[in-house]
């Protein structure tokens, strides 16, 4: 069963299934050769990146990813700091120490190879990782899938039929649900909201205090990082000269005179957000919400609704606010997971904004009171006016448009949640309805609009 911590996962920007995928992917790989007993005799590596994963790899971190992941870095451990200054050493390095394995031979530009002239038939973010003896001779080849949010697939998982198209949940759950009309039946059926259903199937992994232990882990990474990108200024890496604008609009909102302007709760929403994506855009630590690209949405609703005036450890709970509003955002992203995918390789910026904005909005909906229908139908809303938007990233790096349009995202959001709470009819689109159009919109969106930089503002936007 998918769980509240697979949804939200620690990691270093900027993007999860560019930077948080492919980290995985190579350090699993090797664990993989090891096992087959190939690990000791390697005397290279090579790294292949295809489809989206070259087309923006180098602004989106994939390349360094790869290599830090070769090393036995794990997204959720990483230091950035770190991983900026190994990162750069190993691209002028003659050799490289693999993960519980041997020193071999490594050249940055032959060993990691960028081959945007491949779009693989599974998934468009494929990487192969090949490890060779001394004499040229392939030992080891092991190809995955970067599938968005930091999940990874391998061709096997992507291949096999599933059953009603549908990612199973597995076994170990308590209150298992595939969609949206499950997931309310069993609400009505057994009386309970969202976030219950979701706990009662975390009870079933782990400890209760476990999973407070991580729902607070989560929300402490969040509010660092809003908070480091309060503070931190300067231009940010890539080349496009971006300036960060989060401690300028911040010191603004807390000099100005205007004070009571009700407008200013988008300011405030803006500024969280931006803060968020700012360090995210700069490799920074945060948290896939549920994915680096749309990492701003749900931590801004969040300090601005349930701890902007401080917070308690009790409150991170799952029976606090932030629990209970992590528990329900995840709850709806598990659906989205199952259903269709969270890949802006895959769905466009639908999948991973899109995606945000309706957890957010689910999430808000419940701490606000919302009951299961309600919450339901903010997660609706939430999506509907999120359909086809594209992933179209200038450069390549995750700053245009994607800063502001996590700005925008938490406005949407908490307006659709404000909408859900004041109908308490029914409505006429499901939240399976427009997640089955957010999947055929992705289907049939052109894929130089779909995080390769080939379309949209990425050609229209003259780089400086």
């Amino acid at each position: 069963m998918l769980s509240v911590l697979d949804m939200f996962k620690i990691g270093i920007g900027p993007s999860s299934s560019h930077t948080v995928g492919p980290m995985r992917i190579t350090r699993r790989a090797l664990i993989e050769a090891k096992a087959a007993g190939v690990l000791t005799q390697a005397a290279r590596v090579r790294v292949e990146l295809q489809g989206s994963l070259a087309l923006t790899g180098i602004g989106h971190g994939s390349d360094k990813a790869a290599v830090l992941g070769l090393l036995g870095a794990e997204p959720d451990q990483i230091d950035p700091d770190w991983a900026d200054a190994t990162y750069e050493a190993l691209k002028t390095a003659s050799e490289i120490t693999l993960y519980e394995g041997p020193t071999v031979g490594f050249d940055y530009r032959r060993d990691i190879d960028f081959r945007g002239d491949i779009t693989p038939r599974l998934h468009p973010n494929g990487m192969s990782v090949r490890l060779y003896n001394a004499s040229g001779v392939e030992l080891f080849e092991r190809t995955l899938y970067s599938t968005g949010g930091g999940f990874i697939a391998s061709a096997a998982q992507l291949s096999a039929p599933a059953e009603n198209d549908r990612i199973s949940v597995g076994q170990k759950a308590a209150l298992p649900f595939t969609s949206g009309a499950e997931l309310l039946h069993i609400c009505a059926q057994h009386r309970l909201n969202i976030y219950d259903v979701v706990l009662a199937n975390e009870d079933a992994r782990r400890p209760r205090a476990e999973t407070d232990a991580g729902l607070k882990r989560i929300w402490d990474v969040m509010d660092s990082g809003i908070n480091r990108g309060l503070k931190t200024t300067g231009i940010l890496p890539g080349g496009l000269s971006v300036q960060r604008r989060a401690p300028r609009l911040f010191e603004t909102l807390n000099t100005e005179a205007h004070n009571q302007e009700s407008e200013r709760l988008f300011d405030w929403l803006n500024v969280f957000a931006m803060a968020i994506n700012e360090e995210n855009a700069a490799g920074g630590r945060v948290v896939t919400a549920p994915t680096n690209g749309a990492a701003g949405i749900i931590p801004a609703l969040i300090r601005y609704y349930c701890a902007f005036d401080g917070w308690t450890d009790e409150n991170t709970q799952s029976d606090g606010k932030i629990g209970r509003f992590l528990l329900t955002a995840a709850g709806i992203g598990m659906i989205y997971k199952q259903r269709a995918s969270l890949s802006g390789a895959e769905m466009g910026c639908q999948g991973e904004v899109g995606v945000a904005c309706s957890m957010g909005a689910a999430g808000l909906s419940a701490v606000w009171g919302g009951s299961a229908p309600q919450i339901e139908h903010a997660a609706e809303i939430g999506m509907e006016h999120n359909l086809g938007l594209t992933c179209d990233p200038v450069g390549g790096l995750v700053q245009i448009p994607c800063i502001e349009r996590n700005a925008i995202g938490a406005v949407k959001a908490a307006n659709a949640a404000r909408l859900s709470l004041r109908d308490e009819g029914p409505h006429k689109v499901t939240l399976d309805q427009v997640i089955e159009t957010m999947r055929q919109t992705g289907l049939d969106m052109s894929s130089k609009y779909k995080e390769t930089s080939q379309g949209g503002l990425a050609v229209n936007v003259v780089e400086c």
